[in-house]
């Protein structure tokens, strides 16, 4: 509690790599913007469309790393969708033909995973852990049930030389101004993205902080947004989420909680 209270009293705080990463952090609450508008999959785009999309939000998530110093972070939203390019956050989208009722899409994004050693004092005398430029491949399957996605994607920067898979899970309910999307994820990281950013390597091991050589991890997602139609083109959202992190993961030396938690909130208008 001292340490949230301490944070918040200072406010958003931005230095070297910690600065961009912390603008793509809060960014990624805008990557389920075009799945929330889908009412009918993509005919608007499929017709020539376009879709613009400017907002502000704001938001935090708990690392699992011990002692780690969690940011929150005020930042801009600019999101874009036509026929053939979807662009939300860290992420851009180029759609593939579609079968039927599935999409299929190439994917890059920008994932601000990592740390620098001053991010926590247990981390002190690591090396610093980059983000990473990830492509990939994803698919979207739209139902009148759920919303089924998955995703496969590569480390393109070399940092980790790790994959990452995501299968995905949500259901939008509309109440009046209201809409509720739950969604349940799984996400698989492999054995070398797990190494790099919650190992320990020989010459950063001390007394207290052990070698430990990373094993592929799977982790379990829980999340719900809640958008509120302000006016036809303003939408405010509220985004929570829950991480049950894998064995991989948890064994880590660097790692002090066995989940990780995020929220943000924002505004988004819609030309």
């Amino acid at each position: 509690m001292k340490k949230q209270t301490r944070l918040a009293a200072r406010g958003p705080r931005f230095h070297g790599r910690s600065a961009f990463a912390a603008i793509a952090v809060g960014a990624i609450s805008a990557t389920c913007m075009p799945l929330a508008w889908a009412q009918s999959g993509d005919e608007k785009f499929q017709a020539g469309g376009s879709q613009w999309g400017l907002g502000i939000a704001a938001g935090m998530d708990r690392k699992p790393y011990r002692e780690f110093d969690d940011k929150a972070v005020v930042i801009p939203m600019v999101t874009y969708e036509n026929r053939w390019v979807s662009v939300a956050g860290p992420s851009l989208d180029l759609k593939l033909p579609s079968a039927g009722p599935v999409s299929f899409r190439l994917r890059a994004r920008y994932a601000s995973d990592g740390y620098e050693a001053e991010d926590s004092p247990y981390l002190a005398g690591m090396d610093e852990r980059k983000a990473s430029i990830w492509l990939g491949g994803a698919a979207i399957w739209r139902n009148e049930f759920a919303n089924l996605s998955a995703e496969l994607l590569a480390d393109a920067s070399g940092h980790s030389k790790g994959t990452r898979f995501k299968l995905q899970v949500d259901r939008r309910f509309t109440s009046g101004a209201f809409s509720f999307t739950p969604r349940l994820a799984v996400h698989w990281a492999d054995r070398k993205y797990v190494d790099y950013y919650y190992g320990v390597r020989a010459a950063e091991s001390r007394p207290d902080r052990a070698r430990y050589e990373g094993d592929a991890a799977a982790n379990v997602e829980l999340g719900l947004r809640v958008d509120y139609a302000v006016a036809p083109k303003q939408t405010l959202f509220l985004d929570l989420s829950g991480t049950s992190l894998g064995s991989g993961i948890k064994n880590s030396p660097l790692v002090g909680r066995s989940s990780q938690t995020g929220v943000r909130v924002g505004y988004l208008y819609r030309f």
